[in-house]
């Protein structure tokens, strides 16, 4: 009996659910902006190629010693110029100078974005985030000394900002990705800070706090969730930036290792080495990145139309 009811209860709980997902006003006029919809598909297309490059290609020779399907230098009959073969029905994306395959490292290379975009955003939220909210719910000395820190940090410019960060703590992704995490924190910080002083002002606010909530709750339970929209917006458009920004970062030779399959430094060595004879090698990874930072653009402005068209003012 006890089970019945719990599968009973469950299955009203997924109903209510559906229910709220098709009557949310958000959803119907973010499915109504057609460029966000292609955004959302984009970001897709480019999140199964990610995926399945990690489960299918990750690890295998052609991502590191130039083998792939068996295709070396020795095999290639002897014929040097095999190394750079062009786009072909076999090899799609054609062949870089090394004999390894653009293709399967194009298609790695997006779950390096995927990945690294999503540790840097990510961490870059919870600490703008963190930092925002307090600032807007102690004010006073807690507020200038975060914020004034955080006007420092925007002063830069981020790419700038970036390479003296990464010239600090030395080269690879890991470093890079926390340089733009510092970068990226303000921008957050400043965002919710400015929703979270608009939350404060309501009555309930003030209510819970004489009710005896804790400050830790207070936060928790109702200034953080009301704050939500804005962060979920500049996270989606905070998205791109981070997968151009650690591009450039490999590009000039501050984040990737050589040899890795990052679009930034695949398209370091095509600019280098093939932009006049091999076009193919910058090509194809440039073209994903574009595409990708592309997508997570049209969805970032869709989602900020959809919530509020008065956040053009407050998100950047």
């Amino acid at each position: 009996m006890s089970t019945h009811t719990h599968a009973n209860g469950r299955k009203r709980g997924i109903r209510g659910l559906l229910a709220r997902i098709r009557d949310s006003q958000f959803l119907s006029e973010l499915a109504s902006n057609r460029l966000a919809i292609v955004g959302l598909l984009i970001i897709a297309t480019i999140a199964g190629l990610a995926i399945y490059a990690r489960v299918f290609i990750g690890g295998l020779p052609p991502l590191t010693d130039g083998q792939y399907e068996a295709i070396t230098l020795s095999n290639l009959s002897g014929n040097s110029d095999m190394a750079e073969a062009p786009p072909s029905l076999r090899y799609p994306f054609g062949l870089d100078g090394q004999a390894r395959s653009i293709f399967p490292r194009v298609m790695y290379g997006a779950w390096l974005a995927l990945k690294w975009g999503t540790v840097t955003v990510g961490a870059s939220t919870v600490l703008g985030v963190g930092l925002g909210i307090l600032a807007a719910y102690y004010g006073d000395i807690v507020d200038n000394v975060i914020m004034r820190t955080m006007d420092v940090l925007l002063a830069f410019p981020s790419l700038l900002l970036a390479l003296a960060l990464v010239a600090i703590f030395g080269t690879g992704l890991q470093n890079a990705v926390i340089a733009l995490v510092l970068v990226y924190t303000p921008r957050f910080a400043r965002v919710v800070r400015g929703a979270a002083l608009k939350v404060m002002e309501d009555e309930y606010i003030d209510a819970t706090v004489a009710l005896g909530a804790t400050d830790f709750r207070v936060l928790v339970r109702h200034v953080i969730p009301n704050c939500l929209a804005p962060v979920t917006v500049q996270s989606t458009l905070n998205f791109g930036l981070a997968i151009i920004d650690l591009a450039a970062l490999s590009f000039l030779g501050f984040g990737a290792e050589a040899g890795t399959p990052s679009w930034g430094w695949m398209l370091s060595n095509g600019v280098e080495y093939g932009l006049h004879s091999a076009w193919w090698w910058a090509f194809f990874p440039g073209l994903f990145l574009a595409l990708t930072v592309l997508g997570f653009n049209l969805l970032g402005d869709g989602m900020r139309d959809a919530l509020d068209p008065r956040m053009r003012d407050a998100i950047d």
